[in-house]
């Protein structure tokens, strides 16, 4: 269970701007206390070689209509004995879980996300000459269903995964994705547990990292290293890691046949890879660890029967109908993240990071469309975002937190210039303290 305490700075009313008239705006606090998740994980073994793991999220925000489980998923730990294969080479996982992602979202200890994990890539809508069709909700914070080879090892050496897992980027909920004609997993026509994929094709995961163990003893890189009088400490080590996804985007418009008349179903489908690398340095109390990602979407543009691009919003209704694609320009976003660690005290721990992401269609798209990003309005194409914090634990099972954000700078009023080109201004910052108390038991 955790709870939170958060200051907010001054212009936060600032976004009252872009309601519409005789629209009365949200009240946002200068300091409010917040509940936050309330969350039971059960893990352990079934036997030799196969574990389990659940967790779910029974209250979010005081409301328990608002949990959803996390992860879920049985893994058989090591099969490769069955192939004669070395100790720890092939485990299989099958569920719904995190991706094997250089460092976890889903169980961090830091209060804010890596904002690089939520970036979806939504393309430029609001542009005469470089509009994009593209609109893929795929991000790396959530969680995925399907099923993982990986292996390796902890202590050093290699570690690798290949997963492939359904793909579904319409942000579509399962709870939600039934039909009325087709059975689901577990009931009849328009019922059961629901879809959980807006396409046939599945996407491809894989990773691999190889881990320089850099301890001094040989005899003890495979033991667990001991607390000593400055408290606990892992194996001194570097890790350089890469991963890859590869997947089809699926996007369907109300189109018109060949003879340019009657009006069909049109699928675009775009293909799109999330790329990256990482790494982390331990050296006793200090870790320090990071990695760079890079997101293309192929673009396909609707044309009408006249051989002429369609102007982005479509209309399903009012038309012009799309009769096929061409190719445009592909819609791109980079950015990553890198983070300290430093174990002042055996119960204090030192946090630093620094996020940064690049997308011109955020910046492009402005508050009107820009809501798959953490950040409403940006002003520039870079975000960048530093986040100071320390964290004590005031018992074995509880730990209170506090980090400050710098964020980026935003802006909601715009002016256009002697080039009838749209320019923001007056750009502000909403930076925010927050304070956490967690608890275990």
């Amino acid at each position: 269970m955790n709870t939170f305490f958060q200051v907010t700075t001054g212009p936060r009313s600032k976004f009252n701007s872009v309601m519409g008239p005789n629209t009365v705006p949200p009240f946002i606090p200068a300091t409010d206390f917040e509940t936050g998740l309330f969350s039971i994980f059960s893990a352990g073994n079934l036997g030799s070689d196969i574990a389990f793991w659940v967790d779910d999220d029974i209250a979010v925000g005081g409301s328990n209509a608002a949990g959803g489980l996390g992860d879920g998923y049985l893994k058989f730990v090591n099969i490769g004995r069955y192939l004669h294969l070395p100790t720890d080479a092939l485990a299989i996982r099958s569920g719904q879980f995190e991706l094997d992602i250089p460092f976890t979202q889903a169980r961090s200890m830091s209060l804010s996300p890596y904002d690089i994990y939520l970036e979806s890539n939504i393309g430029v809508i609001n542009s005469l000459t470089n509009q994009q069709n593209v609109a893929n909700q795929f991000m790396f914070a959530n969680s995925a269903k399907g099923i993982e080879l990986s292996g390796g090892h902890l202590y050093g050496g290699y570690h690798y995964s290949v997963a492939v897992i359904d793909q579904n980027t319409s942000g579509i909920d399962q709870a939600d994705n039934t039909s009325q004609f087709v059975p689901s997993a577990t009931g009849g026509a328009n019922g059961g547990v629901g879809f959980a994929s807006n396409t046939s094709a599945k996407a491809l995961y894989t990773r691999f990292s190889y881990r320089f163990n850099l301890e001094r003893v040989e005899t003890s890189r495979k033991d667990v290293q001991a607390a000593g009088p400055t408290g606990p400490r892992d194996h001194t080590y570097l890790n350089f890691g890469g991963f890859y996804l590869r997947g089809n985007s699926r996007q369907g418009f109300i189109g018109l046949l060949e003879n340019g008349t009657n009006t069909t179903l049109v699928t675009a489908r775009e293909p799109f890879y999330r790329a990256g690398g990482d790494f982390s340095f331990n050296y006793r109390k200090l870790n320090i660890y990071g990695l760079y990602l890079r997101g293309k979407d192929d673009n396909l543009l609707p044309v009408d029967s006249f051989g002429s691009v369609i102007l982005l919003p479509l209309s399903p209704t009012m038309g012009p109908f799309p009769l096929r694609f061409v190719s445009g320009v592909s819609a791109t976003f980079s950015g990553g993240f890198v983070q300290s660690d430093f174990l002042a005290l055996p119960w204090v721990m030192l946090i630093m990071r620094w996020d940064g992401v690049h997308s011109s269609a955020d910046r492009l798209n402005g508050f009107a469309l820009a809501g798959g990003t953490p950040f409403f309005a940006p002003l520039r194409s870079t975000r960048n975002r530093y986040t100071p914090g320390v964290q004590f634990l005031i018992h074995p099972n509880i730990k209170a937190s506090f980090k400050y954000q710098f964020r980026p700078q935003q802006s909601v009023e715009g002016v256009t210039s002697a080039t009838n080109l749209q320019q923001a201004q007056n750009p502000f910052r909403i930076n925010t303290a927050l304070f956490g108390l967690e608890f275990v038991y």
